[in-house]
């Protein structure tokens, strides 16, 4: 049943590309030797404490299009058909989404910047440029790159910002009087490319301030001290974007109606076991929720949560009961709760996946299929073509040593070009760096299992060790009994309707081999 008049909750959802999880709030939990001890987010960190702070929040893919396929349809990714896959998706329109959902209630949706990708008007599922509102266009998406090149950064920081709080204030303006919203906010300035320098230049950040700090499968350097400086640089003028919505929202009275939610659609990209990977650094990401009256403020949850749930989230939060096809599960009764820690004792894993990322990665445009269960004690990832290289073919062009500039998008192209990505190529093959290039480019066993008590950076496979047969085997076991009860193509049928078109029968990309935004 929809919810009338005050009952009617406004939907805020601030989803950043590419934001893994870095914010300061999670400092305490992680320690003084993590990456969250430099950055700084007091917006949402203040977000955290007026609500509540998700620790174990991870994406169902780590590739934007079925990340986002899956959040919006509250579906696992492999459920949503081409809008599985990046390059060559086309969203089917007969699978609901939560925001058209809503809009048939009588919801007002909307959206600035990225939801989903492609996303152009003619697939999108919102469906209508109308539902699209930037008057002042995405310049925070660009941020580095736009106050690096400023001559008076101050001014050029204000126009940004002001461009952020414009839009939103387009959204809020184009509803009917009392109409209740759901607006998504989506940054993309944590995605690659980012001005160089920019973390200390812009926010302070000293490279050298991450030594120690750095995971341990990535060499602690200056090249990539300096590279991951610049990116928690863009995760602070992400929070700067919160800040400026959070403070319009209070300028409207209405917060205290409005459930906001904020988060990032995979790992660090460009970096070794981030984007496009399955381990922890690639699929774990922020979250925090504030609805005033309703969640109690400073509660710190443990429970396993996957994007998809926030769709029956959303829609339940508004009346809307969530369609039977939704293999998501609802928050709200974690939301409502009372206690911190553990809430929901059956939260206890979360089940993520890939094919196929940049359609230039292997010959043929074939996927690197991958699933991994993670529950509080084991990681278990079942790779099921381990004769592929997941993160692209090393035989593709090597960028000239002797042009510091030159872009490494066509080589290991399933991996961002950045200076760490670079410096990975350019050094990996030297005996005393080889250990690094490994850990970010050699092929994997058809089977992995890391135990998180003892190794939570996934850097020790135990899947071979007697000592963990049984483990092993209930975990495969779980993986696959929910891959099948969800109708996961790659483990229903003969498992190879990824690798067939329209899949793989990809049209040539104009500018193919060179960086896309």
């Amino acid at each position: 049943m929809t919810a009338t008049g005050a009952e009617r909750p406004n939907i805020l959802f601030v989803f950043a590309d590419d934001w893994g999880k870095y914010a300061s709030a999670y400092r305490s939990a992680d320690g003084e030797n993590s990456l969250n001890a430099i950055v700084k987010t007091p917006n949402f960190d203040r977000l955290a404490r007026e609500g509540m702070l998700f620790t174990r929040a991870h994406v169902n893919a780590p590739s934007c299009t079925p990340c986002r396929s899956a959040l919006l349809s509250g579906q696992y990714w492999w459920r949503t058909r081409r809008g599985a896959i990046l390059r060559n998706a086309v969203w089917d329109r007969s699978i609901p989404t939560y925001p058209l959902i809503l809009q048939k209630a009588g919801w007002h949706i909307g959206f600035s910047g990225k939801v989903w990708s492609p996303g152009t008007p003619a697939d999108a599922p919102y469906g209508a440029p109308a539902n699209h509102f930037t008057p002042a266009g995405m310049q925070i998406s660009s941020y580095s790159e736009l106050m690096m090149a400023a001559a008076d950064r101050a001014a050029k920081q204000k126009a940004v910002l002001a461009g952020v709080e414009q839009n939103f204030a387009a959204f809020l303006a184009a509803r009917k009087e009392g109409q209740p919203w759901c607006y998504w906010f989506g940054p993309t300035q944590t995605h690659r490319s980012i001005a160089p320098g920019s973390g200390k230049a812009l926010w302070g950040i000293e490279p050298d301030s991450l030594k120690g700090k750095i995971p341990p499968f990535l060499p602690d350097n200056e090249v990539i001290r300096a590279d991951i400086s610049d990116y928690l640089g863009e995760v602070q003028s992400v929070d700067a974007a919160l800040g400026v919505l959070l403070q319009k929202l209070e300028q409207t009275g209405e917060a205290a109606k409005t459930l906001v939610m904020v988060s990032g659609d995979h790992g660090m990209p460009g970096v070794t076991y981030g984007k496009c990977n399955l381990y922890d650094f690639g699929t774990h990401v922020s979250l925090a929720a504030r609805w005033p009256d309703k969640i109690k403020p400073g509660r710190v949850v443990d429970d396993f949560v996957m994007m998809m749930d926030l769709a029956p989230t959303f829609l339940e939060a508004c009346g809307e009961k969530p369609g039977p096809q939704m293999t998501g599960r609802s928050l709200m009764p974690v939301l409502l709760a009372e206690k911190s820690g553990i809430v929901d004792a059956a939260r206890n894993f979360v089940i993520t996946g890939r094919e196929r990322h940049v359609d230039t990665a292997r010959p043929g445009n074939v996927p690197y299929p991958h699933r991994c269960l993670r529950t509080r004690e084991w990681s278990y990832i079942k790779n099921f073509a381990p004769d592929r290289w997941p993160m692209g073919d090393p035989a593709a062009a090597k960028p000239d040593p002797n042009k510091a500039g030159e872009d490494t998008f066509a080589t290991f192209a399933d991996m961002d070009a950045c200076p760490t990505k670079r410096w990975l190529i350019e050094h990996g093959e030297e005996p005393e760096n080889r250990k690094w290039w490994e850990y970010a480019f050699a092929k994997r066993p058809a089977e992995e299992l890391y135990d998180l008590s003892k190794d939570p950076w996934e850097m020790h496979n135990v899947a071979g060790d007697p000592a963990n047969a049984a483990v092993k085997q209930r975990l495969a076991n779980q993986l696959m009994e929910e891959l099948k009860r969800t109708g996961d193509p790659r483990v229903t049928g003969d498992g190879l309707t990824f690798e067939r078109p329209p899949f793989t029968d990809i049209e040539p990309r104009a500018g193919a081999g060179k960086r896309q935004r």
